[in-house]
């Protein structure tokens, strides 16, 4: 039996994910242990498991490198790899959202010089081009984006909220929702063919462990 590998955004949801696989009995005790190893493996179940930078997990599983990865939506859309998506978890929801000062709303719909400042240029780009038929400025930033309508960098920003606490810390509000965000199950193309019943256990038991929890 060939070995069913994992790609895990690293962090929090990294760990969520595994509790929840361990309560469909998908355990790996490696990854509890405090070593420096990047891949875990369970030789019983013939799985193995490495944790990786969101942004990557895509790359991993369209390569095949990975047969499952689980990441956010956000990071799905913003690197538009070639994946089956099959399973939303639930878990780590919030919101893609254009934020910004509320005097900013009139320019928000009207300008045609409208500066936007993301992590996410594609997701930026889809929203502004595709559904609002907008040209704007995108300015690709890698750190907190809400500094650039305070500092006048840009006229509003395109960034994931949860609660929305940091915007009104710093003046900033909701000005429009784009999509909702949550953690999701990805599968390689090819891995979907040649382990599908594997594959398609798993997610069952995972769509039922969801279901419960919602």
């Amino acid at each position: 039996m060939e070995y069913l590998t994992f790609a895990l955004a690293k962090g929090r949801l990294a760990d969520k994910t595994m509790e929840l696989l361990e309560k469909i009995g998908i355990t790996c005790d490696e990854m509890k242990e405090n070593s420096r190893k990047l891949i875990f493996t369970n030789e019983d179940l013939k799985l193995k498991f490495f944790l990786a930078k969101a942004s990557d997990v895509p790359t991993y599983v369209e390569s095949g490198t990975a047969d499952i990865g689980i990441v956010g939506k956000d990071t799905l859309l913003e690197e538009g790899r070639n994946l089956y998506e099959v399973m939303d978890l639930k878990m780590g929801k919030c919101r893609f959202a254009v934020a910004g000062y509320r005097e900013t709303v009139a320019k928000l719909n009207n300008s045609l010089d409208l500066r936007v400042a993301t992590k996410y240029p594609n997701v930026a780009k889809e929203y502004f081009y595709q559904k609002k038929h907008q040209t704007i400025e995108i300015i690709k930033l890698h750190g907190s984006v809400e500094l650039a309508p305070i500092v006048g960098l840009s006229d509003v920003i395109v960034d994931i909220v949860e609660t929305g606490s940091t915007l009104k810390a710093n003046g900033l509000e909701v000005l429009a929702d784009i999509c909702p965000v949550s953690a999701r199950v990805v599968v390689n193309r090819g891995s979907m063919k040649l382990e599908h019943e594997r594959i398609a256990e798993i997610m069952y038991g995972l769509r039922k462990t969801v279901g419960e929890n919602s």
